[in-house]
């Protein structure tokens, strides 16, 4: 679309060849993903779980998002997206100026729906819900605010965000908010921070299911062939972005220590995207050249089992953050051992009956993984463990039946305030 365009034209709708159940109109949702959509990463990822469920349930859906990404089909789903002023071809994870660019135009594309007055409610992800929450009361449509992180921790991981100044500011904003929307519900970890900011928020926390397809040996086998990895060679395996607080650096810490019991262990790390892993490839240098560590870039979602099936030893060196990263629910499906650095986010999900906690530096890292490399049996128990408890906790069906729960008490109270 050309510049100038109006405000009206603001949104390209895509055709909806899979139509609109009779008589749900008054039920369709507004869901809100400023995001890349779709794109194999974190919060795409959760998102496209979240439009599967609700279509599942039966619930026609607009989504808002982005001019970037993928075009999947769900049935009852539409794809708006808003319109690409600036010609952007790639947004980064987490606060870029991609992301501001983007997000003026989504914010009058919201407006210019809700206007409609078509939905029964907006579901708001992430700063999406800045402007649902207030747009929301204008229209009277109740928001869920979908935190999949808290906004205060990514800008402090940003330059020119750390001032105390900003950082009050931030929290303001993020009370503000939880204070504002009708529900919320946040990635698992964050249940604690949203009571303490709004004690009388109404918020459930996310458990998405595990629904990796598990690889098979012969995968992980070609897998390390194609990767000249040795057969015989233990294999730890990291998956996820390369951003700062996710903890690589540690982990290459832990290497050295690592290899000087077990020379030939071999470590990949795969997720590097668009130039994101170039600090851990600097820093990884001459690992890499010796063949101790394979740095992959992010792979689609159907790829990921082959390295989790190769691996035997998958690991997690978070070092902060209040949201637990998806990986570990697609860890815990997989059904290998883990290990997880001992912060409050891991232990929403992982215990010691199913994973391997420890202190969130170089030698805590190392050790626990040296532990289950040196002890294969531990390994395999704490592995099915790991699988059990994706299948009896993080299934599907449970997803989609949580999910339900929470809108129909979404809908019970728009019918309510409409009353």
């Amino acid at each position: 679309m050309a510049t100038g365009a109006t405000r009206d034209d603001a949104v390209r709708m895509l055709p909806d060849s899979q139509g609109i159940p009779a008589g749900a109109k008054q039920r369709r949702v507004l869901l809100v993903a400023p995001q890349p959509f779709y794109q194999d990463r974190g919060t795409p990822i959760a998102v496209r779980q979240v439009l599967e469920a609700l279509s599942q349930l039966g619930y026609p859906v607009d989504v808002l998002t982005y001019p970037v990404g993928a075009e999947v089909q769900i049935p009852g789903v539409r794809i708006l997206r808003v319109a690409n002023l600036f010609a952007i071809k790639h947004v980064p994870v987490g606060l870029s100026v991609q992301k501001i660019l983007l997000d003026i135009p989504l914010s009058f594309a919201l407006q210019r729906l809700l206007r409609q007055g078509n939905y029964t409610c907006v579901h708001a992800v992430e700063e999406a819900a800045f402007p649902a929450v207030l747009l929301g009361s204008r229209y009277r449509v109740p928001v869920i605010y979908d935190m999949q992180s808290s906004l205060p921790e990514q800008l402090v991981t940003r330059r020119g965000f750390r001032s105390g100044p900003l950082r009050y500011l931030a929290n303001r904003l993020e009370r503000l908010l939880l204070n504002r929307a009708d529900f919320v519900i946040s990635s698992a970890g964050l249940e604690s921070r949203v009571h303490t900011l709004a004690p009388e928020a109404k918020v459930r926390e996310w458990h998405f299911p595990g629904v990796m397809v598990p690889g098979t040996p012969t995968d992980g086998e070609a897998l390390r062939h194609r990767l000249s990895i040795s057969p015989n060679a233990p294999v730890v395996v990291y998956g996820g972005t390369f951003e700062g607080y996710q903890g690589l650096p540690e982990l290459l810490g832990a290497i050295p220590m690592i290899r000087a019991k077990i020379p030939e262990a071999t470590f990949v790390l795969v997720g590097a995207e668009n130039g994101s892993g170039s600090l851990i490839r600097a820093e990884a240098a001459r690992l890499v050249d010796a063949g101790v560590v394979r740095i992959i870039d992010r792979q689609p979602r159907h790829e990921i089992s082959s390295y989790f099936s190769m691996a035997d030893v998958l690991v997690s060196p978070r070092a902060h953050g209040g949201n637990l990263p998806l990986k570990i629910f697609d860890y815990l499906a997989a059904g290998r051992p883990i290990v997880a650095t001992d912060i409050p986010t891991h232990r929403t999900v992982l215990n010691e009956d199913r994973a391997i906690l420890v202190a969130p530096h170089s030698r805590g890292l190392a050790d626990g993984i040296l532990s289950l490399l040196c002890d294969p049996a531990r390994a395999a128990t704490l592995g099915h463990a790991a699988r059990i408890y994706a299948e009896e906790r993080l299934g599907w069906s449970t997803f989609v039946a949580s999910l339900g729960e929470l809108y129909e008490e979404v809908h019970r109270h728009a019918a309510a305030s409409r009353t």
